[in-house]
């Protein structure tokens, strides 16, 4: 696995966050950061020059910007706006709410998998850590300035005890490393509920070396042609497009170190690599798009870590968490939870709608027949604004082994490309899966959950509420609520941490430089050969944290003189 085995995060867990600029024990709120380097794209010149040119302000692209803006200019684009001052993304009640808001300008935007999945992508500075639900693992205990360990009430101390009677043993407390057994992680919450994200990192930028722009949508990166003083391709810029559609263009700066890198996500990285001319081939030709590298590894190996859940209504009130809790087993399959959050479907309505848009835009056949889809919004309507009154087991299956494709659907960079992850389709998922389930209904069962308990109704009750919600648009079966196989392919969600499209090995080397041109990176979710861990973020962050150091290091070993392109 290279740069992504366990050996490497453990290299880099021990390494990246022995920094003192990265540890701090009395963080701000969030809502008392103000960056003066952080503008709206509509105060951009027509054109301007950065040593590194960095496409997608999230969870990677802040602090690998922050990192190397120590000793070089750096620039910013990120194409959604500020997470500061939203209380849907800064307040833990909102949870839902940010993750539901279907607006234009939304910092989510919502997508439909060709499985029949509704998803989402972050469209916000601070990426995916800024809609999330907060857990944090896999990190050096120094890394103080987001991470924080979680109050442990109710709800979440009856799952860790129920998990522990179901044999997920042994408990190792809290920590951040990564053990068989149940423990408690990490949270991005801090103890008043408001959110600490990725964002927060440029607090440690050098102000003067480093401009961030919202509203600032790539369009393409710019390449040389053939020849000298280089073999082949070299990106030397990115057209970007403000919220008033006018077009701005950034180069690069005439040092021989300077780049370009990609940070926009596992859906936006190869989407722009293929609008951008890197991809395969046929492909880009099919959609009119010149040709700058043939490579067919780009937009493969999609993969979504396949989420099952059920609800459990609980006849006492609950606190309002998020992901404390985890039951890593030896199956291969991760046991989390939530509580006391208002689980309205409004959202639905809106995942449906969008849906049948997008189809309309494009000619595609929808994959809900009209009595389907029918049946599906009176099952929403009458969801609506539903509130319940408990929370949520879930199990996340490890890797996973089943993957899929990406491929542009438009070539306008506004649009979702489309995306495909073919959940279940390795029967070893499969079987993580209802191994998973099954623990969950231990749980439930066990004496520690027993008070969070309704008695007169059964967990099969339980699973045939699951059935019958419209948590996604695939197709349901007669057995449905009474085989685990067909619940887990009929109810399977996303828990968002869906990742490839630019793996390393394929797309990027082990320098995650992308193969077949120069001056052009890839650091992002995109680069994985599978999710680490039980929750990616942490490991996302180090990696932007560790590739700016390194890339800082390359480049002061091997000082040339400044070359003309």
């Amino acid at each position: 696995m290279g740069l992504h085995s366990w050996k490497f995060i453990g290299i880099l867990l021990s390494e990246i966050f022995l920094f003192h600029g990265f540890c701090y024990p009395h963080p701000q709120k969030a809502s008392q950061l103000h960056y003066t380097f952080v503008r709206d794209a509509t105060s951009a010149p027509v054109v301007l020059y950065y040593d590194y040119i960095i496409i997608g302000g999230g969870t990677s692209g802040c602090p690998l910007a922050a990192t190397l803006s120590k000793n070089a200019t750096v620039l910013v684009l990120e194409r959604g706006g500020s997470p500061y001052g939203n209380s849907n993304i800064s307040n833990i009640g909102n949870f839902v709410a940010s993750l539901s808001d279907t607006s234009p300008n939304s910092p989510s935007q919502v997508f439909i998998s060709e499985d029949g999945v509704y998803n989402t992508r972050a469209r916000v500075l601070g990426g995916g850590s800024s809609l999330n639900a907060g857990f944090y693992t896999h990190a050096g205990s120094d890394f103080k300035k987001i991470a924080f360990e979680p109050t442990m009430l109710q709800w979440q101390s009856a799952v860790r005890d129920g998990l522990i009677q179901a044999g997920v043993s042994p408990y190792n407390g809290f920590t951040y490393d990564h053990f068989s057994g149940t423990k408690i992680g990490g949270t991005i919450f801090d103890r008043d509920g408001h959110r600490h994200t990725a964002a927060d990192l440029l607090e440690y930028a050098v102000p003067r070396n480093i401009l961030v722009y919202l509203h600032a949508t790539a369009l393409k990166i710019l390449f040389t042609g053939r020849g000298r003083p280089w073999p082949r391709p070299r990106a030397y810029g990115v057209t970007f497009e403000d919220k008033l559609g006018i077009r701005h263009t950034a180069l690069l700066t005439r040092n021989w170190w300077s780049e370009i890198i990609l940070s926009a996500g596992a859906i936006g990285s190869p989407q722009l690599l293929m609008l951008s001319g890197i991809g395969p081939a046929y492909h880009l030709r099919a959609h009119g798009i010149p040709v700058v590298f043939d490579q067919p590894m780009v937009g493969q190996g999609m993969a979504d870590n396949p989420m099952n859940l059920l609800f459990v209504p609980s006849p006492i009130p609950v606190e309002i968490s998020l992901i404390q809790v985890v039951g890593i087993t030896q199956f291969g399959s991760f046991i989390e939870t939530a509580s006391g959050l208002t689980f309205g479907y409004s959202w639905a309505q809106g995942f449906i709608r969008d849906y049948e848009l997008s189809l309309n835009k494009t000619g595609q056949q929808s994959i809900l027949t009209p009595e389907a889809m029918a049946r599906a919004v009176e099952t929403v309507n009458s969801l609506v604004n539903a509130t319940l009154k408990g929370g949520v087991i879930l199990e996340k299956v490890m890797g996973p082994r089943s993957t899929g494709d990406l491929k542009l659907k438009t070539t306008n960079p506004y649009d979702n490309p489309t995306v495909k992850f073919n959940y279940f389709k390795d029967p070893l998922d499969l079987k993580k899966c209802v191994k998973g389930m099954k623990t969950i209904i231990d749980v439930i069962n066990s004496k520690a959950f027993s008070k969070f308990r309704y008695r007169h109704i059964p967990v099969q009750t339980l699973i045939s509420l699951m059935a019958n919600l419209p948590v996604n648009l695939r197709p349901r079966h007669v057995t449905t609520a009474i085989s685990l196989e067909q619940f887990c392919i009929d109810t399977v969600m996303t828990i968002w941490h869906y990742h490839g499209g630019c793996q390393i090995g394929k797309v990027i080397d082990r320098k995650y430089r992308v193969r077949g041109v120069n001056g052009l990176r890839v650091i992002d979710g995109s680069t994985f050969l599978r999710s680490p861990g039980t929750n990616p973020q942490a490991t996302v962050m180090m990696l932007g944290r560790y590739m700016g150091r390194r890339m800082t290091r390359e480049r002061i070993s091997n000082r040339r003189t400044t070359i003309n392109y």
